[in-house]
């Protein structure tokens, strides 16, 4: 077993990049300026989405819930004692995509927006410019230390940011075959297949190495990994055919018999049923696309586990390992709440989020393990007009002093948060699935919000601009540290590094 990596393993592509270069050249000046300390594991938490003003909407949300006025709260990693922010733009974007943003934070460099691991001479779409553009990731180094390393989402597994910590693709849509362009592709592996792969391949690029693979990955998106055949179907397939892959292959088989002593789960009981002191290794795909929103997991067919349960398991299976750990935690539905426009959804997911980190604090001790909590973007999510203190945060904007919503020039009332692009207005009472919004018209514009509560969690808040869903934005996001190392998270910085942070913890380059 190989039990460090050298600087020869990264390509020169990648450590010859200006991005690369310029935030080593940082991490140098400020460990010149402080004490240097080691880490044995790192967890890196994304929340996907997860803005300034998320952040600041779900604290007071959270309070709310628990009977308090709200704002005086934090979130978990609110209290963490380092804090930076980060610019999140990609090389040709000024507002990203998760694609290119965790491409940044996982291989130290940036990209271009919709491609994956990759660096920005790729072209995206085109196969033939991947080879040789290659980047190396922290994940793929932990393995070739001899780390045990996990992924988690709940979003699809073979999604942007997922997939970012172990595929090389020139398209982020192409989580299996089918999605691929029938000509000029086939020289190029499907975002599952490299998943399951992944200790084959990553071995094919690094003779000498010996890696024992990905000991935990966790989500959504087990159609990608199953045939296009109604007789592979899950027992809580929701589509007829619950597969898309058009070449045969059932991934899931292919994962068993590479890792036999590995534990395949689908749902609750599955997922329950793992004993983490004597299980080698989980693949967990609890859902056919993503996992449900976290106010809407109840409706699971077959039930699956919070992002907390699993952020709980993966550290007990990987904590076996006396050498340590890298782990990444993607909470992917705030993203998809923010697209529907839903607040409630996105904070409801957010507060769970928060929740995950405060396990890991719990299962972990700051004296060997860096815990980094951070975002890839933003939303164009707005905290708007002047509610008084304690006023309900999906509430409509009740002044100082007042008891009545006010109303704005066109003699209506309006809600503190909002959306400046999007789908639009929803009233959909008690419904948990913002994505219940997409079949339905565009609602954008003013709307008489007199007689609606908008605190329920089908309320969509309205929107101006009209889009098919609506955007992210382009602002700093937050990154916040705790543990060895987590001194050097400091002012504003380039989203690249946080792969140096994670790599001047754990020695991944060179020691």
């Amino acid at each position: 077993m190989c039990t460090s990596a050298t600087a020869a393993v990264l390509p020169e592509s990648q450590t010859s990049s200006s991005w690369y270069q310029d935030a080593q050249t940082q991490i140098a000046a400020k460990l010149a300026r402080t004490h240097n300390v080691k880490a044995k594991n790192v967890i890196l938490f994304v929340g996907d989405g997860m803005g300034v003003s998320t952040l600041t909407a779900a604290r007071i949300l959270e309070g709310q819930m628990a009977g308090n006025l709200g704002e005086e709260g934090y979130l978990s990693f609110e209290t963490f004692p380092y804090t930076a922010l980060v610019k999140t733009y990609n090389v040709n974007a000024q507002t990203p995509d998760s694609a290119g943003t965790m491409s940044a934070m996982m291989s130290g460099a940036k990209t271009d927006v919709g491609v994956i691991g990759v660096d920005e001479d790729i072209e995206r779409g085109e196969c033939a410019t991947v080879a040789g553009n290659e980047m190396i990731t922290a994940l793929e180094l932990a393995e070739i230390k001899g780390l045990s390393t996990g992924i988690i989402s709940t979003a699809r597994i073979t999604h942007a940011t997922p997939a970012a910590a172990y595929a090389k693709s020139a398209d982020r849509n192409w989580e299996d075959i089918s999605d691929m362009p029938e000509t000029g592709a086939e020289e190029c592996e499907d975002i599952a297949s490299q998943l399951v792969n992944f200790k084959t391949n990553l071995e094919a690029r690094f003779p000498g190495a010996e890696v024992d693979g990905i000991e935990v990955a966790m989500g959504g998106g087990r159609r990608h990994f199953l045939p296009k055949d109604e007789m592979y179907n899950s027992a809580d397939a929701v589509s007829s055919v619950e597969g898309d892959r058009t070449d045969g292959r059932d991934l899931t088989a292919e994962w068993q018999e590479a890792y036999p002593a590995g534990a395949y789960v689908m749902d609750q009981v599955g997922f329950d049923a793992i004993n983490a002191a004597e299980t080698e290794r989980v693949l967990g795909l609890f859902n056919e696309s993503h996992m449900q929103y976290e106010a809407d997991r109840a409706n699971d067919v077959a039930g699956e586990p919070s992002l907390s349960e699993m952020t709980s398991k993966a550290i007990d299976i990987l904590d076996n390992n006396e050498d340590g750990y890298f782990l990444m935690v993607e909470s992917g539905r705030i993203d998809h709440g923010h697209h529907a426009g839903s607040a409630y959804n996105a904070l409801t997911d957010t507060i769970e989020f928060a929740k995950a980190v405060q396990a890991a604090v719990d299962a972990t001790s700051d004296e060997d393990t860096l815990i980094i909590v951070t975002a890839d973007h933003s939303h164009v999510f707005t905290i708007a007009g002047y509610p008084k203190r304690g006023n309900p945060i999906l509430g409509k904007v009740v002044s100082v002093g007042e008891t009545e919503p006010a109303l704005a020039s066109d003699d209506m009332p309006y809600t503190t948060l909002g959306y400046t692009n999007g789908r639009g207005f929803r009233d959909l009472g008690d419904e948990t699935d913002a994505d219940a919004t997409y079949g339905l018209d565009n609602a954008n514009g003013r709307q008489d919000l007199t007689a609606v509560n908008t605190e329920t969690s089908g309320f969509h808040q309205e929107a101006v601009i009209p889009l098919s869903s609506e955007t992210h934005a382009g602002e700093d996001i937050s990154l916040h540290a705790m543990g060895p190392g987590a001194h050097l998270a400091q002012g504003t910085i380039e989203q690249n590094i946080v792969f140096h942070l994670i790599d001047n913890a754990l020695g991944l380059v060179s020691e």
